[in-house]
C-alpha cells in the first residue's frame, strides 16, 4: 500500500526532533515578528505599487510562512527512533562503515528531514541509503544513480 502524504510519518532521532522545535520557535518568535515590522514600515512609503522593499518583506513573509506550516507538519506527523543499538543488519539510525571504490567511508542513516551529507547523514530515502536497509556486514550491493554506479562493501554496523 502506497504512503500518501497525509498519513506519512516523519522519521526523526530525538536530536534531529529537538533541532526542528528550535527552528520552529526561532521562526515563530523572531523571524515572524520581524517581517511583519518590514512589511509596516515598507508601508508607510505610500505607494505599494513600485515599493521594492513592500515587495523584499511580502516574499520573504511567504518563504517563512511555507517553512513555519511544512515544520508544524513534520513536527505533528514525526516517528522518534532510538539510536540504533548495535544490530546484524542496517536500519535507519545506523552507522555504517563502507568500502567504496577503495576507500571507507561511514555515515549514519536518517530520515528525511535530518539528512545533511556534509554531516554524514543520509536520508533513508536515498538511494544509497534505501540500499543499505537491511544489509549485513560483508554483504556487497550496486547502487546505481542518475549519476553514478558504484559497490558498496559493508564493514561494520555500529
Amino acid at each position: 500500500m502506497l504512503m500518501t502524504q497525509r498519513t506519512k510519518k516523519f522519521i526523526l532521532t530525538h536530536e534531529g526532533l529537538v533541532s526542528l522545535k528550535r527552528e520552529y520557535n526561532e521562526l515563530i518568535d523572531i523571524k515572524r515578528p520581524a517581517v511583519t515590522q518590514r512589511i509596516q514600515r515598507a508601508r508607510e512609503f505610500g505607494d505599494l505599487s513600485e515599493n521594492s522593499e513592500y515587495d523584499a518583506a511580502k516574499d520573504e513573509q511567504t518563504l517563512l510562512e511555507s517553512r513555519i506550516s511544512q515544520l508544524e507538519e513534520v513536527l505533528r506527523k514525526a516517528q522518534i527512533i532510538e539510536p540504533a543499538q548495535k544490530t546484524d543488519f542496517v536500519i535507519i539510525g545506523s552507522t555504517v562503515v563502507v568500502e567504496v571504490d577503495g576507500e571507507v567511508d561511514e555515515f549514519t542513516i536518517v530520515g528525511t528531514m535530518e539528512a545533511d551529507p556534509a554531516k554524514r547523514k543520509i536520508s533513508n530515502e536515498s538511494p544509497v541509503g534505501a540500499a543499505l536497509l537491511g544489509t549485513k556486514v560483508g554483504e556487497v550491493i550496486e547502487v546505481a544513480t542518475t549519476i553514478v554506479r558504484a559497490k558498496y562493501k559493508i564493514l561494520e554496523i555500529k
